[in-house]
């Protein structure tokens, strides 16, 4: 007998999905047409006397017809059973010789490949074949033995027909060894193909949802770079430009000249926010890498910068330690930002005296850039929006951020004055972090 391997490869699974009524409705169109067409060859077998003088009777037919092709419309709920019924009925109809066997040997291999291909519990699969094949032998045995007892008593043809017999009967075994191997082999192969298509489909829908959940993290991601970009630009000009504003009202009654200064300086200020808001448009308009636009802001920028916050009420020096060097774009866009972030909370936090200070160090390991204020530091004040930017702008680039309380040493002791922003950009290796207050020294 033929036993193939009915191991489930790795990476499927391990059972087959139930059929569905679609296919359950094919399964009922399938026997109908088996039934009829069983019925034509049984009457076309009768009238031809397909078995010779040991032909049945017609009406015999019915029955084998309904035995063989009716019980496959449940294959697929009912797959042992169902092949267990078709091929009893098919060994009782031709040991009666009733006069159709052409139909039921297609409902035969139908039933037998149909265990091989929806039987989950492969054991039971494999244990069912083997014992339709076992009885498939032992019916050849018996009816070959009777076959050559039957020749035996012809004295007359009796080596003529052993030569002529062994012949028919070779060729039924090897028939048979086809039939059914190829039944069981079909089987298997339909059963694993199934599970495979399942696989497919699962990693198919995995896939899907992986590409769903990545495209609401790309909007997620956009929707907070928009949110830090628009932050920064408007937070830091619109900001400015209302202390300008309050500082013109003012003294507009008493020093009209200082008074159109100042207002020229928040005429400035909006320009300089329409520009980099215009930037910003069209660096999410265009779906190119705009790294190298340039209207990108470099470290070259900070001293525009010091004297924008200085002409917005806060007075800031701009120190440059160290030989400058060219830097990646977006480093120096990230550290403008920081800058500009840290000298906004200067003027909205430290009071109406502080003053600023941005130092910035070159080496030959990193690029440090340094902004302190000596304002008031409010106590217990939580991190805003702000402070969550300058985070995600020094882990982009993977620099160290520090912010927190500024501290000096006076006359011996430790006196705490206005605020500290450190970050400090790694030139080689980078591996970011970011500290909130009391990291600072």
């Amino acid at each position: 007998m033929l036993l193939l391997d009915t191991t489930t490869p790795a990476g499927l699974g391990t059972e087959r999905d139930a059929p569905t009524q679609r296919e359950l409705r094919y399964d009922l169109v399938l026997a109908g047409c088996l039934f009829v067409l069983a019925l034509i060859s049984g009457a076309l077998s009768s009238v031809s006397e397909f078995y010779g003088e040991y032909t049945a009777d017609l009406v015999w037919v019915i029955p084998v017809a309904i035995g063989t092709t009716l019980p496959l419309a449940v294959r697929k709920k009912y797959p042992v059973s169902v092949a267990f019924v078709v091929v009893i009925t098919f060994f009782l109809a031709q040991t009666f010789h009733v006069p159709e066997a052409f139909v039921s040997n297609v409902t035969m291999f139908i039933a037998v490949y149909t265990v091989g291909a929806w039987v989950n519990n492969r054991r039971r699969a494999v244990v069912a074949r083997v014992a339709i094949m076992v009885g498939i032998v032992v019916w050849l045995l018996v009816s070959s033995f009777l076959s050559v007892r039957t020749a035996a008593d012809d004295a007359d043809v009796v080596s003529g027909a052993m030569s002529a017999l062994l012949a028919v009967m070779l060729i039924q075994w090897l028939i048979n060894a086809a039939y059914f191997g190829g039944a069981y082999y079909l089987g298997d192969h339909a059963y694993q193909a199934a599970l495979s298509r399942q696989a497919l489909r699962t990693l198919t829908a995995q896939l899907e949802e992986e590409r769903e959940l990545s495209a609401a993290q790309a909007v997620a991601l956009d929707r907070v770079r928009i949110a830090r970009e628009l932050h920064d630009v408007v937070g830091h000009h619109v900001s400015a430009m209302g202390v300008q504003a309050g500082a013109a009202r003012a003294i507009m009654a008493t020093r009209p000249e200082g008074a159109a200064e100042v207002l020229k300086e928040v005429e400035q200020g909006a320009r300089s926010a329409i520009d980099e808001l215009h930037h910003l448009l069209d660096t999410l308009r265009d779906s190119t890498d705009a790294a190298d636009a340039p209207s990108a802001l470099r470290l070259a920028d900070l001293d525009a910068l010091a004297r924008q916050a200085t002409a917005a009420g806060t007075p800031t020096e701009l120190t440059v330690v160290g030989e400058p060097r060219p830097l990646a774009t977006l480093v120096e866009t990230s550290l403008y930002r920081i800058a500009q972030e840290a000298l906004t909370n200067a003027r909205r936090h430290a009071g109406p005296d502080a003053s600023a200070d941005m130092r910035v160090r070159y080496s030959d390991a990193s690029v440090e850039l340094e902004v302190t204020n000596t304002g008031r530091v409010r106590a217990g004040a939580r991190p805003g929006v702000g402070q969550l930017g300058m985070r995600e702008r020094a882990i982009a680039i993977g620099a160290t951020l520090h912010f927190g309380r500024r501290e000096a040493d006076a006359a011996g002791e430790v006196e705490r004055s206005g605020y500290l922003v450190r970050v400090i950009v790694p030139l080689g290796e980078r591996a970011g972090s970011a500290s909130g207050e009391g990291s600072a020294a």
